[in-house]
């Protein structure tokens, strides 16, 4: 009787220092690893695209944040994002959107990409007089004759329909980038929203570099630097705040 009882004691001693070697081993397994969670790095603010040859790319393209209430209907919402030309050919890239009336280019200076001269506009060259020049249909009056009266032209009593604005136009060199955000002094910016414009939503833009090559993505509302304020208490019937989250 007493052997048993000495033997019951040594396995519940043996079995219980083998439960705390588990516990310290398993304990000093994990603290020696780092989760995943860890050292998993936080998407951009933007989205990427690219062609399917690589050739050109659209970076970290977003619709610059406004305010928690976006953008209204009608309005206009500024575009930043990054246009890389790895092809061996200069490109005039052709920006638009369906999500907007057009798409023009915004800011004070004209965009101008890497390893590319600032295009200018070239005079057309003035033909050299060969005679007296005359114009064409007119003809010289006689010594002594009375020239024709001029016949009056009638006033236009309604104005034409403005023209929607013509798609941006970007000139971007052979292996040349261009960068468009406000803060650059140049940008890509939609002219009169379809309809509002709020965070968590985005906007429908085509790319065409020419020569049947085009790239369209889905463009979203870049999210703020700072969270938002939180909202104002109401104040109830009795005279206790309710919080609305």
């Amino acid at each position: 009787m007493t052997r048993s009882i000495r033997g019951s004691r040594r396995a519940a001693v043996l079995l219980a220092g083998l439960a705390t070697a588990t516990s310290l081993l398993v304990s000093g397994c994990g603290s020696g690893q780092v989760a995943e969670t860890a050292a998993k790095e936080p998407s951009i603010g933007g989205v990427n695209a690219q062609t399917p040859d690589n050739a050109f790319k659209i970076r970290n393209a977003n619709v610059a944040y406004l305010s928690t209430e976006g953008y209204p209907a009608g309005g206009t919402a500024p575009l930043t994002l990054a246009i890389y030309n790895d092809s061996p050919r200069a490109v005039t890239v052709t920006v638009t959107s369906d999500s907007a009336r057009a798409v023009s280019l915004g800011g004070a200076a004209a965009p101008t990409a890497t390893a590319a001269a600032t295009p200018t506009a070239t005079a057309p060259a003035t033909p050299e007089a060969t005679g007296s020049p005359t114009a064409t249909g007119s003809a010289t009056p006689a010594p002594g004759s009375e020239p024709p009266a001029a016949t009056p032209t009638p006033e236009a009593t309604t104005e034409a329909p403005a023209a929607p604005p013509a798609p941006a136009s970007i000139e971007l060199p052979a292996g040349g980038y261009l960068l468009l955000n406000p803060e650059a002094g140049s940008f890509l910016q939609l002219v009169g929203l379809n309809q509002a414009l709020r965070p968590g939503q985005a906007v429908n833009v085509t790319f065409d570099f020419g020569q049947g090559v085009t790239l369209a993505t889905s463009i979203p509302v870049a999210v703020p630097l700072t969270p938002a304020p939180p909202a104002s208490p109401v104040i109830g019937e009795g005279g206790a705040e309710e919080q609305h989250g």
